[in-house]
């Protein structure tokens, strides 16, 4: 039995791990890369192995990194079965529409650009430059259906007419619509059959809702191997969902191979304790100046726990209760799916809201923003409010358009809640604001180019890493130590290459056999 190690290896996005075992050849996630643009596009269109032979998939969880690519795989041939919680179902119907969506937008914006660059050099080679503002005003009229709205019909024509070679979506709607048709939810703790003498068993990572820890087992030759893909694993302590699993049945505590992640395998998070204190005082410190908060956030997880957190603080009175909307379409909609699964919410989650019969989402001061005309009025919305908007790391979506409109103001504040990958437009808000912030924001303040544009970074850049839905160093570590697994090797993924290679180094340090795999590599997996 191999297991080759095709994605977020060595890097965090991407998550995808291929297992062969004779006739059966098991997939685990398939997700989709993000950073550089033209790197991340080149990667995400080519898968490495073959969609048909795939005999099914094993999802962890619905964030992209992991979910995203598995319309393309079906698209390429892929016709099994995708294995998951049901509550990642659930979610995944939303998100893989909205990844859709998204690339169908992007390459429609992009075919927009190409085509009105195209004519405008036609048109100054044609009459002179001096008539060149004119020209480009009429181009963009027949190319757009208003201010906001492209004319498809038109570009698309254009293109044609034209012979240009069109920018395509990585995979449209009808193929996320005809993937959906492959998910089979199931149950924590309940064992699925997905190959030939081998079986799957999902256990709570508490990462973000549905997550999973996946016990493969391989029964062949009178023999058992057992792989525990562990996914993303979940912080201890954090409110709404349970605890990372640490009590496994006997017949799943003997791991072969564990595939471990190590997103912050050389870092450690504030106390999760902490984390409702120091959203207090960034709450505080931004009204006492004045200006609004901006929250760039993961529709899926993020945004529901910075609801729930904030609900307590305006329960408790602990801050002034200002607005808080939520910007996000998908957001609103993924919230909905945490309201129907209170069975993963923890203890603490039932004891003080749902046994009240109260939504831990929603209060008087939640606004739910669903129309761009909407979302327009609140960029330039005066009055101090908070705003939680996609994408979580600013590469997409109407958090760009808050940012724009706020950015530049020394009142307001960006407050950075998740992990911001390599090469993203939120990374290099965090650490130039950080920066900026340690200097004790001396002199001009720098510059960040978004939408096109530079724009000075005024606004305070504020950290909270307690929100972190990935575990630390030692939490990580933690779940190892303080379970009942007995691991032979572990191969560390899903981390940032100094993270990957520390943490393996740290486990070597405690006594665990880990290594850092390279992408395409492939190891046996064997019993003695």
């Amino acid at each position: 039995m191999d297991v080759t190690f095709h994605g977020a290896v060595r890097e965090v996005t991407g998550s995808a791990h291929l297992l062969a075992n004779g006739r059966d050849r098991i997939l685990m996630d398939c997700g989709m890369f993000q950073g550089r643009r033209k790197e991340s596009a080149d990667k995400n269109r080519n898968l490495p192995f073959d969609g048909p032979a795939i005999t099914n998939v094993i999802l962890s969880h619905a964030h992209i990194d992991h979910s995203g690519r598995i319309p393309l795989l079906s698209r390429n041939g892929f016709s099994g079965r995708i294995i998951t919680s049901r509550a990642t179902q659930d979610a995944c119907e939303y998100l893989l529409l909205d990844a859709a969506h998204i690339q169908e937008s992007d390459a429609n914006y992009l075919n927009y650009k190409m085509v009105r660059s195209h004519l405008s050099q036609m048109k100054n080679n044609a009459s002179g430059k001096e008539n060149t503002t004119k020209s480009n005003s009429e181009i963009r009229k027949f190319l757009k259906k208003g201010r906001h709205e492209l004319n498809i019909d038109n570009i698309n024509e254009m293109i044609q007419t034209h012979h240009l070679e069109p920018i395509t979506p990585l995979y449209t709607t009808p193929d996320a619509e005809a993937a959906l048709t492959l998910f089979d939810g199931y149950p924590y703790r309940h064992s699925v059959t997905i190959g030939k003498g081998i079986t799957c068993t999902f256990y709570d990572a508490g990462h973000i809702l549905g997550s999973a820890i996946s016990m493969i087992q391989v029964r062949q030759n009178g023999r058992v191997q057992t792989i525990c893909y562990t996914g993303d694993i979940g912080r201890f302590g954090k409110p709404i969902l349970r605890d990372p699993v640490l009590n496994f049945p006997e017949e799943h505590r003997k791991i072969d191979l564990m595939i471990m992640e190590s997103t912050y395998g050389d870092r450690l998070h504030e106390p999760v304790i902490d984390l409702k204190p120091r959203l207090q005082t960034v709450l505080t410190d931004a009204v006492e100046r004045g200006g609004s908060i901006l929250i760039p956030a993961f529709a899926f997880g993020r945004t529901q726990e910075l609801l729930y957190v904030i609900h307590e603080l305006y329960k408790e009175g602990a801050v002034p209760r200002l607005p808080i909307y939520v910007d996000s379409p998908l957001a609103v909609k993924l919230t909905k799916v945490f309201g129907e699964h209170p069975e993963v919410y923890d203890r603490d989650t039932h004891e003080t809201f749902l046994q009240d019969g109260r939504n831990p989402f929603s209060s008087d001061h939640v606004h739910f923003t669903q129309s761009v005309d909407e979302s327009i009025a609140l960029t330039r919305d005066k009055k101090p409010h908070i705003v939680i908007s996609a994408s979580g790391m600013c590469e997409a979506g109407r958090i760009l358009h808050h940012l724009r409109h706020r950015i530049h103001n020394p009142k307001n504040t960006i407050l950075i809640v998740g992990f911001m990958a390599q090469h993203t437009l939120g990374r290099r808000i965090l650490e130039l604001g950080e920066a900026y912030e340690a200097d004790g924001r001396k002199g001009q303040p720098p510059t960040v180019k978004l939408l096109n544009k530079e724009y000075p970074l005024a606004a305070h850049v504020v950290k909270i890493g307690g929100f972190s839905a990935h575990a630390d160093r030692d939490e990580m570590t933690h779940f190892l130590e303080a379970s009942n697994l007995d691991v032979k090797r572990i191969a560390v993924v899903h981390g940032e290459e100094d993270q990957s290679m520390a943490f393996a180094d740290h486990l070597g340090q405690k006594g665990y056999e880990a290594f850092v795999p390279q992408a395409g590599e492939s190891v046996t997996v064997d019993t003695p």
